[in-house]
């Protein structure tokens, strides 16, 4: 027993003496939140100077901070955790994000959920076009190329649960980098397990059932082939979030996140049946 104590009481010690290699890049980041809490602090300016003034300052006591309403999943296309933290704390690659769950699970949480990080970029999902104002950006050990690993994984859960439980999150609004720009970006890759995630409460999944009721025929067409009048595969997208404009990046991207064993922007029988089901879901 006395053995076990002295082991414990150096592996206490040696963890205390661990060297922060980002030591000068928190005092950064201390400096920053501080310039911010003073915006805060400050009373608050007409952003017009020519609107006739008012004959002095009223503050309303009803506010609180601004939530985030969306988590955004990223696999980070490096090859370390520490290569990442690296990229996120130099000024020069302008990226970042709130958290970043190495291989072995190791969490780094790396800014404030309630502030802004850089990880989104240009990307739209639904009628939200600044989702970095609105989301949470996780970050993912992984090249893009490798399976996820399990102890990643059961971090990625417990960190997600913290979230949805924290800032009542829907369990629609769970989505990867690829969703949301796809016509830029393919991460998390079609490796991710995102029905694993649906199945705890994170992201949409569709009913099994598609997968062998052939009786169903959503998108109508006519003897030729042609669409007839009524919902279609773009509107369907679309209605999930996917931005449509360049429609075989929506579809591919669709199919990565929901049909991960198929490649390619054609959608077949299963991949429509899908789309319909996913559809009446996210009305």
């Amino acid at each position: 027993m006395k053995k076990l104590a002295l082991l414990a009481a150096l592996a206490l010690l040696a963890a205390g003496c661990v060297r922060n290699p980002y030591a000068a890049t928190n005092k950064v980041y201390k400096r920053q939140t501080r310039d911010l809490a003073r915006q805060l602090r400050s009373q608050p300016t007409l952003l017009a100077d020519s609107l006739p003034p008012a004959p002095y300052w009223a503050g309303t006591v009803n506010f609180n901070l601004r939530k985030p309403n969306y988590v955004i999943i990223h696999h980070t296309a490096q090859h370390s955790t520490e290569q990442t933290l690296k990229t996120f704390t130099l000024v020069k690659t302008q990226v970042s994000a709130h958290y970043v769950i190495g291989r072995d699970g190791q969490t780094f949480h790396m800014l404030n959920d309630y502030l802004r990080a850089w990880h989104g970029g240009a990307a739209r999902w639904g009628n939200v076009t600044d989702i970095n104002s609105v989301s949470i950006g996780i970050e993912l050990d992984n090249d893009g190329a490798e399976p996820f690993q399990e102890a990643q994984l059961a971090s990625l859960l417990k960190v997600l649960s913290s979230l949805k439980k924290t800032y009542n999150i829907p369990a629609a609004n769970f989505i990867g980098h690829g969703d949301i720009a796809p016509t830029r970006k393919n991460d998390p890759s079609a490796l991710f397990p995102w029905q694993r995630l649906a199945q705890r409460g994170f992201g949409l999944w569709y009913d099994a059932a598609v997968l062998t009721d052939t009786t169903a025929a959503p998108f109508a067409t006519d003897s030729l082939g042609l669409p007839l009048p009524g919902l279609t595969p773009r509107e369907a997208l679309r209605i999930i979030g996917y931005d449509t404009q360049d429609l075989n990046a929506a579809i591919a991207a669709f199919k990565r996140h929901f049909v991960p064993g198929e490649t390619g922007s054609e959608l077949t029988e299963l991949d429509r049946r899908i789309l319909f089901n996913l559809y009446r879901k996210f009305l």
